[in-house]
């Protein structure tokens, strides 16, 4: 077991139960997932820059990178359905807190002018998005190997059924909010 995922059952488990006078241990708000996923428009015109992402974030999460296709043909941007414009990982369980860990702890705090996340970007559901606008921030990534700067989104999944109870989970995992 991973030290984030025994710090999660260990400590958070026990002080959230308190907290939300919870009964079961089951019933505590926990991670479920971690997706990212980079859009690449100028994917159309260079399929070289399609393999550099998927490389870049199977560096970053240690897991294959996945394509993601078209699902409709827009001709303004020269897309056809079914083409490749971009790529995404799903983590979970033991790669999904190391992650976890990373970016709270060593990617995040590498971010230029960081000053804190938004408390406000939870979907109603006690899911959490993020925009990183530069992937550079993660250790994995060679600077003087880099031709383009890319962006990323990152989803948290939890089990938490309010934004309230998964604002108290991240808290409880300090993570870095305003």
């Amino acid at each position: 077991m991973n030290t984030f995922q025994q710090y999660y059952t260990e400590n958070i488990v026990p002080s959230m139960m308190e907290q939300m006078k919870i009964k079961s241990p089951m019933e505590v708000p926990r991670l479920k997932k971690i997706t990212l996923n980079m859009g690449l428009g100028s994917a159309v015109n260079d399929k070289k820059i399609l393999e550099t992402a998927v490389n870049e974030l199977t560096k970053i999460t240690g897991q294959k990178a996945v394509l993601t296709y078209a699902k409709k043909s827009i001709a303004n941007f020269k897309l056809r359905e079914g083409m490749p414009i971009g790529c995404k990982v799903t983590l979970r369980k033991e790669k999904m807190y190391d992650f976890f860990e990373k970016l709270i702890k060593i990617s995040l705090p590498r971010t230029r002018d960081f000053r804190g996340l938004n408390p406000n970007s939870f979907d109603g559901r006690g899911n959490y998005t993020l925009g990183v606008k530069e992937h550079i921030i993660f250790p994995e990534i060679d600077f003087d190997k880099i031709d383009k700067i890319k962006g990323l989104d990152i989803t948290i999944t939890t089990t938490a059924k309010t934004n309230k109870e998964a604002m108290e989970l991240f808290k409880q995992f300090n993570f870095p909010f305003k």
